[in-house]
């Protein structure tokens, strides 16, 4: 009894935390999510009408293509992010010195504290219609004001973050294999390819699904790459929250897309998570 007094007093700091600057700050929102819009109101202090609106307009079309832009883009980006992630990570983690290791390690770190700003306006001096590749680009006969190709650079934007996490997470499940499993069935007959597509690749499953996660979550919560790299006519949700909170003031509005935005958020990683459990055990 005496332990279990003490773990719950250490727990105590952290709890009261999380509620005062999690728990009860999210509350807030979705209380402010079911008010009617009041121009000039803002809080829910003032006994604004309760209303279900802020949540049947997101039905409506260009909601969607909000929302439609902002998860396949940020899907994309973490399936490419994963396939150069992954013999990028195997090669850090099995053939890689040591010293080599480090270097690797270090540099990657080093990348994720580069600023956000230096990363998109380093992609839109080099993607730019005057950008260092624009005569390449007229070349080839691409439009570069095209939304396509908006949504290329949109892409390379958020890979700037979404390759170094990957394989940081990666090289943890990489090294925790056994090599001497891929060396067994190389030794049976299969080939390095068809090895490491049977052996590795679905002993990294659980890593694979945390690297496309953690890369999932950089880019829908996205700012600054859609903003800028998106020229205002690509945008994420991240973009129409801040334009409803700080442009309109239509807090009910922002609050709704917030809420509507974790649901979407805690319900891919329940069905991420339900599929690594379910090839895991296949």
């Amino acid at each position: 009894m005496k332990e279990t007094r003490v773990q719950l007093l250490l727990l105590l700091p952290a709890v009261a935390v999380f509620a005062l600057f999690l728990a009860l700050p999210m509350l807030t929102v979705l209380s402010e999510s079911f008010r009617t819009f009041v121009p000039g109101r803002i809080g829910s202090l003032e006994g604004a009408p309760l209303t279900v609106q802020n949540y049947t307009e997101l039905f409506l079309q260009v909601y969607a293509r909000y929302f439609a832009q902002t998860y396949l883009l940020a899907f994309w980006a973490s399936v490419i992010a994963i396939v150069f992630a992954f013999p990028i990570a195997y090669y850090i983690a099995r053939n890689a010195s040591p010293w080599v290791r480090k270097t690797w390690i270090s540099a990657l770190i080093g990348l994720m504290f580069l600023s956000a700003l230096v990363r998109v306006y380093s992609i839109q001096l080099s993607f730019g219609s005057a950008g260092i590749i624009s005569s390449g680009i007229s070349a080839l006969g691409v439009n570069s004001n095209g939304r396509s190709y908006l949504y290329f650079v949109i892409v390379a934007g958020l890979l700037h973050y979404a390759i170094p996490m990957s394989i940081l997470i990666l090289m943890g499940a990489i090294q925790n294999l056994n090599p001497r499993l891929t060396e067994a069935a190389q030794s049976l007959g299969a080939s390095a390819v068809k090895s490491h597509l049977t052996i590795t690749v679905p002993l990294c499953i659980r890593g694979l699904v945390s690297a496309f996660l953690v890369s999932m979550t950089l880019g829908v919560s996205a700012f600054v790459i859609p903003l800028v790299l998106g020229r205002g006519r690509v945008l994420f949700i991240s973009n129409l929250i801040y334009s409803r909170f700080s442009e309109i003031a239509n807090y009910p509005s922002g609050a709704a897309i917030s809420i509507v935005m974790m649901v979407l958020s805690v319900l891919l990683i329940f069905i991420m998570s339900r599929l690594a459990t379910f090839l895991d055990r296949t």
